[in-house]
């Protein structure tokens, strides 16, 4: 039974299944509301969300925006590795604190401090999840270029979300390698499953110098096909620019969300002064 399970759950665990989940959480969540914002409004909103929480220390407006975030995150249709990968690192590092702190005298009176940490990181961190899921990497880079970000710059970063599903093909392929080469040891027993564990660590630190040799040429490759269509001399045209960010429109629906944000940011303020 336990075999079985251990089994299923390896399974579940594959390279394929960590590969699909990460790019559907770059690019397969075209179709949801958040996605069909504004790229400006999103960074914008972003920015209220991201740096606001740090500098404020009153719970109950800390509670009301991560409920927010909350919402639009399962708007966004994140995928549900990220959301436990998420899960595990906030909750797990508060209860790491809480822990610690009962072991060095501390009492109950330290849930509050912990819980308005928890609510910060937790706030910024859904707030992330929710902008940069809902952002490919075209609706990114012109929204970052907008904001005068530097061409070179708002490319290095789509550039890098384009480059993720080179990175899983290639460590896929190298782990594949040492996979046909290799001679794994038996792990029936428990002490062989420990055995089995560190091995595959081992691998993992064996592939990471191939992978980087592999993109570096697969992005030299890549650098010279942007240079022969003339990247650079597009970088610096203003009429290029121009043309790019002629698809940038702010609707009724992103005027709705910010609307519907900054009410609830309100109502959250009002609440707190009440308590």
């Amino acid at each position: 039974m336990l075999n079985k399970l251990s089994e299923n759950i390896l399974d579940k665990f594959s390279m394929d299944f960590l590969r699909n989940q990460v790019l559907k959480n770059a690019y397969g969540n075209d179709d949801t509301p958040i996605a069909a914002l504004d790229p400006r409004v999103l960074l914008v909103w972003y920015l209220f969300f991201g740096l606001v929480p740090w500098f404020v220390n009153d719970l109950p407006f800390l509670l009301g925006c991560f409920v927010l975030v909350t919402i639009t995150t399962l708007l966004a249709k994140v995928a549900g590795l990220v959301l436990f990968l998420f899960g595990l690192g906030v909750f797990s590092q508060t209860g790491y604190l809480f822990l610690v702190t009962l072991l060095f005298g501390g009492d109950a009176s330290a849930v509050a401090p912990l819980l308005v940490l928890t609510l910060k990181v937790a706030t910024i961190s859904l707030a992330s999840i929710t902008v940069f899921s809902g952002l490919d990497p075209d609706r990114l880079s012109n929204g970052l270029m907008w904001f005068g970000c530097p061409e070179r710059l708002s490319f290095s970063i789509s550039y890098a979300y384009r480059m993720l599903p080179m990175l899983m093909e290639e460590f896929q392929n190298v782990l594949l390698s040492f996979r046909l080469r290799g001679n794994p040891p038996a792990h029936e027993s428990l002490w062989g499953k420990v055995r089995y564990l560190a091995y595959q660590i081992k691998v993992v630190i064996w592939a990471f110098y191939p992978l980087m040799l592999n993109t570096a040429k697969r992005s030299r490759t890549t650098v010279e096909a942007l240079e022969l269509r003339g990247y650079r001399y597009a970088a610096v045209n203003k009429e290029v620019k121009k043309i790019k960010l002629s698809t940038l429109q702010i609707r009724y629906d992103d005027w709705l969300f910010l609307a519907i944000s900054a009410l609830w940011v309100c109502l959250t303020v009002f609440v707190s002064t009440l308590l």
